[in-house]
């Protein structure tokens, strides 16, 4: 594998990891086999700690290609608590407020659902990447700023209801959307339809544009694959080459 002209690994993100700690992990284990102090490594798509599955993550000059990997279509798995609300509309943060909840069956989700098929518009989270004025919506946020933040267009292709516990109000769903959907903000705008709320307790990625879960390693079996093979250089470079450098 040539990891200096570039390659492309396939990780399932692990719950509880930042796409970041992906990246650094993966990063670390490049520079050790590489021998080098530098390396370009990134990743099409950040998902969040409370999320898991599908990474794309390219190295060397293949970080080129990150924008067009990002604008591949998304899949996801998600479950859904109706309700209630959080301010981050995850778990992330507590729930603020409880709502009714009895009245909603399986037959008015089903109602609801197809306003959220389609070219829609979507306020992204206040706890969100998103910038204010040069600052990140997500540190306002955490500080206990007020957050504005004007809606998007987006793409949601599908929803399909994959379960419904009328009795803990759980709404399960595979979702197929556009790049710059969140989830999250899907989830409350599903409850705030069904005359409720709702924020997001689950959701795993199965999909990044041709990349499917199937099709990816875990960070150990990824950071083996970069220890084990046997590597490619450039032309012109070579193993003896860069370690002559530093």
């Amino acid at each position: 594998m040539d990891f200096i002209t570039g390659e492309t690994l396939c990780i399932d993100k692990p719950l509880g990891w930042t796409s970041f700690d992906v990246v650094k992990r993966v990063r670390g284990v490049l520079l050790h086999r590489l021998h080098r102090k530098k390396m370009k490594v990134g990743h099409a798509g950040t998902l969040d700690p409370l999320a898991s599955g599908v990474m794309v993550v390219v190295t060397g000059r293949s970080t080129k290609l990150i924008e067009q990997l990002q604008a591949g279509v998304k899949e996801y798995e998600a479950v859904i608590r109706l309700g209630a609300t959080t301010p981050s509309f995850d778990l992330e943060t507590e729930i603020d407020a409880v709502y009714p909840a009895d009245h909603i069956t399986l037959g008015l989700i089903e109602s609801v659902l197809p306003r959220f098929r389609g070219r829609i518009e979507q306020v992204p989270p206040s706890f969100s990447a998103c910038k204010v004025d040069g600052k990140r919506a997500y540190n306002m946020a955490r500080k206990g700023h007020e957050v504005e933040l004007k809606p998007k267009v987006l793409v949601i292709d599908e929803i399909e209801i994959l379960g419904f516990d009328s009795k803990e109000k759980t709404l399960s769903l595979r979702i197929v959307c556009s790049k710059g959907t969140y989830i999250r903000a899907l989830a409350r705008d599903i409850g705030s339809a069904l005359g409720s709320g709702g924020h997001l307790i689950a959701l795993r990625r199965t999909r990044v544009g041709s990349v499917s879960i199937a099709d990816c390693l875990s960070v150990e079996q990824a950071v083996e694959l970069i220890r084990t093979t046997p590597l490619e250089f450039p032309e012109g470079e070579s193993s003896d080459s860069i370690k002559e450098q530093q």
